[in-house]
């Protein structure tokens, strides 16, 4: 199934995230991911799908029981998003939120997201 919006293609991704199954994780970033994007945030940078999908498995190890969900509609043009999101623990308290910025490769699939932890500072 062709992915056809940035909402679809955001939705892909932070599923991405929630898979408890490696193979479920790869196939949403197959969808969502182009073989040679970047992931960036405040703790990490990997490249390409694979490092993705093992970078996610180790939060996930780390973090057991926590999950991330989309707080925002996707906001893009020109081919970059953005969205916000929260991490939320095992008891469903919000634990961390964040807002996260991407490029769209030409087939509209993510090929890079930048991330940042926590609300915006005033000015």
């Amino acid at each position: 199934m062709a992915i056809d919006t940035a909402a679809e293609v955001v939705a892909a991704y932070g599923a991405a995230w929630d898979a408890q199954d490696e193979q479920a994780r790869r196939a949403l970033l197959e969808r969502a991911w182009t073989d040679g994007g970047t992931y960036t945030d405040p703790t990490a940078h990997v490249e390409g799908r694979e490092a993705l999908v093992e970078h996610i498995g180790g939060f996930q190890a780390r973090m057991p029981g926590f999950r991330l969900i989309n707080t925002s509609g996707v906001d893009g043009h020109n081919g970059c998003l953005r969205f916000a999101w929260q991490m939320l623990d095992p008891e469903g308290e919000v634990a961390l939120e964040g807002l996260d910025f991407a490029e769209q490769g030409p087939d509209g699939r993510l090929k890079r997201i930048v991330g940042f932890f926590g609300p915006l500072r005033p000015a």
